[in-house]
């Protein structure tokens, strides 16, 4: 059922270098997607884990950067063709307190959040099929409320979350649904805390798909 619902989707995935995001690539070409990696270095490429006759391309972008990522989207547009769904992965956790917070690490935690979040899903839309689905990743912090000595990081999460119920609310009338998923830590190989990175990428997975459209605008906690 899963390859039949993916099979030949043009599927983003920002971070695609990344411990999850390398799992995500993965996972959307072995059920049949089509994949386009987004990784910050060129040389990244060169380790992601397409599966043997997967379809995929892989190009380096600074996802902060309006410049870079609207060239980016429109060569996906001019060489692959539309968009069915956008998987944002990037972004960074750190904690300081409040009163010592310098203005370089909330504007570092706001970049890789948040204005990564609004740059990528922007272009996105331009390019992308009816039906067509954004998913990001906020936090227990964005989602639940904020923490100690966490100020920046939780700000920028559950700015995330206000951006995804908009984008969701806006363009409903077009079909294409915002989706926020908000995972406690998550825990990669022999890691016992958290939601299971595998675990995360099946749920993701399962919202990529075009039966979770009216999930459209939700919080859904991965905890």
């Amino acid at each position: 059922m899963t390859a039949s619902l993916l099979e030949n989707n043009v599927i983003v995935i920002t971070g695609a270098a990344g411990r999850l995001g390398q799992r995500l690539v993965k996972a959307f070409a072995e059920a049949g997607a089509t994949i386009v990696a987004l990784v910050y270095k060129a040389e990244e490429a060169y380790d992601l884990p397409f599966p043997a006759e997967a379809e995929g391309w892989a190009f380096p972008v600074d996802v902060t950067d309006e410049a870079q990522v609207q060239e980016v989207f429109a060569h996906i547009r001019e060489q692959i063709g539309p968009v069915d769904a956008v998987i944002h992965t990037v972004g960074t956790w750190d904690m300081a307190p409040f009163a010592e917070t310098s203005l370089a690490d909330w504007q570092e935690m706001i970049d890789l959040n948040l204005t990564s979040t609004f740059l990528t899903f922007r272009e996105a839309i331009k390019v992308m099929n009816s039906g067509g689905r954004l998913i990001g990743y906020t936090s227990a912090h964005g989602a639940d409320g904020g923490q100690a000595q966490q100020g920046a990081y939780g700000a920028a999460k559950a700015g995330v979350i206000r951006l995804i119920e908009a984008i969701a609310d806006e363009y409903a009338d077009q079909g294409i649904t915002a989706h926020a998923l908000a995972p406690s830590t998550i825990a990669y190989d022999g890691e016992s805390e958290g939601v299971s990175a595998d675990d995360l990428v099946d749920l993701t997975m399962m919202v990529a798909m075009a039966p979770a459209a009216p999930l459209s605008g939700q919080v859904i906690k991965a905890y």
